[in-house]
């Protein structure tokens, strides 16, 4: 008698149960694991939580809806990072909904779990996913567009319309890389003659419409702001540093999807002494429209990503990881063939587990063990809680006074900006970016202005003085870290500015 694994009876059964298993396991993971080893947000969280305090219709940081969510959902939980733990990993469920809903449609609910099954150990989608902001909550919406999209090019669905000019609106909301990335599926439904088909009528019209009324506000804040202007062009000289940096990107995404390789390369033939006996997925014929659609999708995003992102020196590919990756997984099923033989079970089911925990392994590794091997600081090993409570209440008892704004190093004010009375920032270096508070205004309210100090006087930096000429330097505040190791205490300088104006 063969042996066919619980897992692979699961695929074959009950390929629903088995993907809201594997997706609602790996989202309490990326929960369970910033909860257990994070004593401070990832690196750029908090400024995402100082932006959408102010509820601005649009920033230098790009459009508001990441900032918006972001604050709504920390303040829903109290003031608690566990709020914006689980909006990311909403949107990681909602990402590999939409992504599963599509491969249903094309390849069949067996198919379309192992395609989740494969996506599922990018590394894209682990632990970057719990640093919320733009780049995560672009990743649902463009399933979302990718999903509805193949409604109304491949299965002719009209209905499907509403939806996208929904997603897609959401989508400009979110990420300034939202027109680089919607052109993609245009020129993919301008290309064939059965995809133009399903644009010959009024529902694009209609769905243009929502999408304005949608992006009129930030399109209105746009005019204002007047910053369309792309990032300059490089100059002759730099063009091989720049394509050097795109070949580093897109090195970045292969060795992103080295894990899905693996599983590929330990299911060959040539590592099975028994090919006869292995289990077999069967799926119908995949319509050509929809191996087109997936190949040029898992392509795209990150060739063209990576070659602009090089272009311009950015420090990501376009839309992010998790967006150039997202289609890659269902590509190799399709290439597969109608038949995906599962050889060696256990190796892959134990290699597949492996994979998907090695990220979380390798953050608790780095939080428990990295503070007694080197003295580099973690972004999220410093003590945001007693940081933000000790100046806010030091600010308070001086004063009579809510902390209502905080200035200088930008990584500490962002974390005190967390703090229970939400003071805003002001980066002082760059006032035009937080133009909530300006100088004038924060002299007249008052704030508490912090540094890193280099010694026991806690003297500011020189440029830090010029711009607040008239502090007067308190004796810094030393912080122990959750797990201290070889690393110092965390000094921090600090200054009161009084509020001059009355309560």
């Amino acid at each position: 008698m063969r042996f066919t694994s619980l897992i692979i009876e699961l695929i074959r059964a009950r390929p629903r149960l088995m993907f809201w298993l594997v997706v609602s396991a790996q989202a309490l993971l990326w929960v369970l694991v910033p909860l257990l080893v994070y004593s401070s947000p990832p690196e750029g969280v908090a400024t995402v939580l100082a932006y959408g305090r102010e509820y601005q219709v649009g920033s230098d940081l790009g459009p508001p809806l990441a900032f918006w969510l972001a604050d709504i959902a920390f303040r829903a939980a109290g003031g608690h990072m566990v709020g914006v733990y689980l909006l990311a990993q909403v949107c990681f469920i909602i990402t590999f909904y939409g992504l599963f809903q599509l491969a249903r449609s094309m390849v069949g609910p067996q198919h379309a779990v192992i395609a989740v099954l494969l996506t599922s150990t990018v590394t894209a989608f682990a632990e970057q996913g719990a640093e919320f902001g733009p780049l995560v909550l672009a990743r649902p919406l463009w399933a979302l567009v990718l999903w509805h999209s193949w409604e109304i090019i491949g299965r002719g669905r009209r209905s499907a319309w509403f939806a996208l000019s929904i997603e897609v609106g959401l989508l400009l909301l979110t990420t300034v890389a939202a027109p680089a990335l919607l052109l993609l599926p245009i020129g993919f439904a301008l290309s064939t003659a059965r995809s133009r088909r399903a644009l010959m009528s009024l529902d694009p019209l209609f769905s243009l419409l929502v999408v304005a009324v949608l992006v009129l506000p930030y399109g209105i804040w746009l005019l204002r702001a007047d910053i369309f202007a792309l990032p300059p062009l490089p100059a002759l000289g730099d063009l091989g540093d720049r394509a050097l940096l795109g070949a580093e990107l897109f090195g970045g995404l292969l060795v992103a999807i080295g894990g899905m390789a693996l599983l590929v390369l330990l299911n060959t033939s040539r590592f099975d002494p028994r090919p006869d006996d292995a289990p077999v997925v069967y799926r119908a014929p995949v319509d050509p429209l929809a191996r087109q659609f997936v190949y040029f999708f898992a392509l795209a995003p990150a060739l063209l990503g990576a070659i602009v992102a090089g272009l311009f020196g950015l420090k990501h590919v376009i839309g992010g990881a998790g967006i150039a990756l997202l289609m890659v997984g269902l590509a190799v099923v399709i290439a597969t063939g109608d038949l995906i033989h599962l050889r060696r079970q256990r190796v892959l089911r134990a290699a597949w587990a492996a994979l998907v925990a090695a990220p979380a392994l390798a953050v608790i590794v780095a939080s428990v063990v990295q503070p007694w091997v080197s003295q580099t600081e973690l972004a999220t090993s410093l003590p945001a809680k007693d940081i933000a409570r000790y100046f806010g209440d030091s600010f308070e008892r001086r004063t009579g006074r809510p902390l209502s704004a905080v200035a200088g190093d930008p990584e500490l004010a962002g974390l005190i900006a967390m703090g229970a009375s939400r003071p805003h920032l002001f980066l002082d270096a760059t006032p035009s970016r937080t133009p909530w508070v300006t100088p004038a205004t924060f002299n007249e309210r008052g704030g508490v202005v912090v540094w890193r100090a280099a010694d026991t006087a806690g003297r500011p930096p020189p440029e830090l003085a010029m711009r607040f000429p008239d502090i007067v330097p308190e004796l810094p505040r030393a912080f122990e870290r959750m797990i201290a190791g070889r690393q110092p205490l965390l000094r921090i300088g600090w200054a009161i500015v009084r509020p001059k104006a009355a309560p």
